[in-house]
């Protein structure tokens, strides 16, 4: 589904990204791992297209993403880090401007709208302003919108960055069911995610790859973290859906005002 060979991205002498390859087959969910500064953002800009690489080929299915750059864009949906939403526009009217943006046929439009707002579970907040959306439901606005049109690739920057222990849960649970009809690319710095979601691992440290397997063969003898650790020599995350309740709510001064509607509205 996605091939990824010898990438190279230089920004003058500086090397963000050396000659890394890899691949992904349909229906995997790959986690992408590094610390900050690894390369990770620049190679998913590259592989969505919103960068050129200095050298090095990105193919989506059949397409060279440079050379075949509308045909390839099509094949992707793309949520990142921040995700991009108009606060001031209704859930379901976001998803329509984002639906004819795509150029999803004018006949299939109303149901395309229908089929993200139930996938991602916005069915009680679809006639909510975006601005009065909890994060964690603002946050399944941007997975709707990447798989507008239903694409082959999925891309998720830090799709749970943020959001409390119960709305990294219903994320994560939604990620899960993406599978099913989409091969998903999840950059995030948190370990135990990975270990939840993923089938394959790639590890990026200094703009090298360091890692590049299944899951259950990188932790056959050591820990997802200890793996980790030892190829970068980086401190893990703690993930907030494992903290004790108390501490959670104690770190979170927000999530009681977040918490105020379960519907979504805060």
């Amino acid at each position: 589904m996605l091939k990824v060979k010898n990438l190279v991205k230089k920004y003058d002498k500086f090397v963000a990204v050396n000659d890394i390859s890899f691949e992904i087959d349909k229906g995997e969910i790959l986690g992408f791992l590094g610390p900050n500064g690894a390369g990770k953002s620049t190679t998913m800009n590259i592989i969505s297209g919103y960068i050129k690489a200095t050298s090095g080929n990105v193919l989506i299915g059949d397409y060279n993403i440079e050379e075949k750059s509308t045909e390839a864009k099509k094949l992707i949906g793309y949520l990142p880090e921040n995700p991009p939403l108009y606060l001031d526009m209704k859930v379901n009217e976001y998803l329509k401007f984002v639906i004819e943006l795509k150029n999803v046929k004018k006949e299939d439009r109303k149901s395309e709208v229908n089929r993200v707002i139930s996938l991602t579970g916005l069915d009680d907040v679809k006639d909510r302003l975006i601005r009065n959306l909890s994060k964690g439901y603002k946050q399944r606005v941007g997975i709707a919108q990447a798989i507008v049109g239903n694409p082959d690739l999925v891309i998720l920057d830090e799709p749970t960055v943020g959001l409390d222990p119960n709305q990294i849960i219903e994320i994560r649970n939604l990620i899960k069911s993406l599978k099913n009809e989409h091969t998903v690319i999840i950059s995030t710095h948190i370990l135990s995610e990975v270990e939840m979601l993923c089938d394959k691992v790639v590890i990026i440290n200094k703009g090298e790859i360091k890692a590049d397997d299944k899951l259950e063969n990188l932790t056959k003898d050591k820990s997802l973290e200890e793996v980790f650790v030892e190829l970068t020599n980086q401190e893990v995350i703690v993930d907030e859906a494992e903290k004790p309740e108390e501490e959670s709510v104690a770190e979170n001064k927000d999530v009681e005002t977040e918490d105020i509607d379960e519907k979504g509205e805060e």
